[in-house]
């Protein structure tokens, strides 16, 4: 067993947001917990569930990501048998639909704080949850790139490579905290509008994944 498997899924249960105090987004704390839970989760430390609506959503969230990297390293390794890709993949399915539903739950939440939007503001295409989520992964991969540049068996060239790597993405992930912050800013004042964008996920309704209606039939 790896260390950071000590934890089944987040059982995502939060009061409603109507009965939530309003509370300001905050990137740069946001990006504070995922790290904390990175670091945490990796040495098999409990993560305590911060107050709130928003953050323990974003936390949840972080989680499915971070569950879904491990899945798809085990994935890949070539000591793994079929049986094992298989239940993998089923794995990686449950938690991307996981994943993506806690985005929108994030989404829910932070338009039900915004109220209501003015409808000639600009829309932004992409969404504070779709963003939390990049920044989740900018958090994983920024755990596993220090990792290699302080791996014992890399080579000199190979820990100069991650420190360029890991460089790019601490500064990917500094402008994504300002973007995040600036529209949030600009949804409170009515400059910028987003809407709950519906994933739509199809692979995992038997309903509408022919694989798993013609079987049913």
């Amino acid at each position: 067993m790896k260390p950071w498997q000590f934890a089944t899924l987040v059982d995502v249960s939060f009061p409603a947001p109507e009965s939530a105090a309003p509370a300001v987004l905050n990137a740069a704390g946001l990006v504070e917990l995922q790290d904390c839970a990175t670091t945490g989760w990796h040495h098999a430390q409990a993560i305590p569930s911060p107050d709130g609506v928003l953050l323990p959503l974003a936390l949840a969230q972080h989680r499915a990501n971070f569950d879904l990297w491990h899945q798809e390293d085990d994935a890949r390794s070539p000591m793994a048998s079929d049986a094992t890709i298989a239940e993998v993949k089923h794995t990686i399915d449950r938690l991307n639909q996981q994943r993506n539903d806690l985005v929108e739950q994030i989404d829910e939440f932070l338009l039900s704080l915004a109220g209501p939007q003015d409808e000639a503001a600009p829309l932004h295409s992409e969404t504070p949850g779709l963003i939390i989520d990049r920044l989740s992964i900018l958090s994983l991969k920024i755990f596993h790139t220090d990792e290699e540049v302080h791996r014992p068996t890399g080579s000199d060239q190979h820990h100069e490579r991650n420190r360029q790597r890991l460089a790019i993405l601490v500064q990917q992930r500094s402008d994504l905290v300002a973007c995040l912050d600036a529209l949030w800013a600009d949804v409170l004042s009515g400059r910028r509008r987003f809407r709950l964008y519906r994933q739509m996920k199809m692979y995992n309704d038997p309903e509408l994944n022919p694989v798993l209606y013609s079987r049913q039939r």
